[in-house]
């Protein structure tokens, strides 16, 4: 038992660190912004909706274009490099594995919603 508690504790851990990491990249090639700065900045640049297809449909943001993030090694050489991108998903998980992806090929203005979708008051497209 108390090898269990030992190993659950590793694993969990493991989870924090590797969470944190994750962070630590993403802060480096993308910047978080909060609701307002996301409206601002995204009709100067190119709004990125990485939802599936199905969660678009059912709304979105007004002049997002969806790539899901199901697809998005395939398809992220379809965003302009020389434009800024505002990512955003349900929450912003996808956002951040998709702007180190992004930062690793090249991009350089790259911004997060902090709030993800779910939170979004702003104008909405379905």
């Amino acid at each position: 038992m108390f090898s269990s508690m030992i190993l659950i504790i590793i694993i969990l851990a493991a989870i924090l660190v590797y969470n944190l990491i994750t962070r630590i990249r993403a802060n480096r090639v993308a910047t978080f912004v909060d609701k307002d700065q996301f409206k601002e900045g995204g009709h100067r640049g190119q709004i990125v909706d990485l939802r599936e297809n199905r969660d678009f449909e059912s709304g979105h943001i007004l002049g997002a274009r969806s790539i899901p993030y199901s697809t998005i090694k395939m398809f992220y050489k379809n965003i302009r490099k020389d434009m800024p991108v505002y990512l955003y998903d349900q929450g912003k998980t996808l956002s951040i594995k998709t702007a180190i992806l992004l930062g690793k090929n090249g991009y350089k203005d790259i911004y997060i919603l902090k709030s993800g979708f779910r939170n979004w008051n702003g104008r909405t497209k379905k």
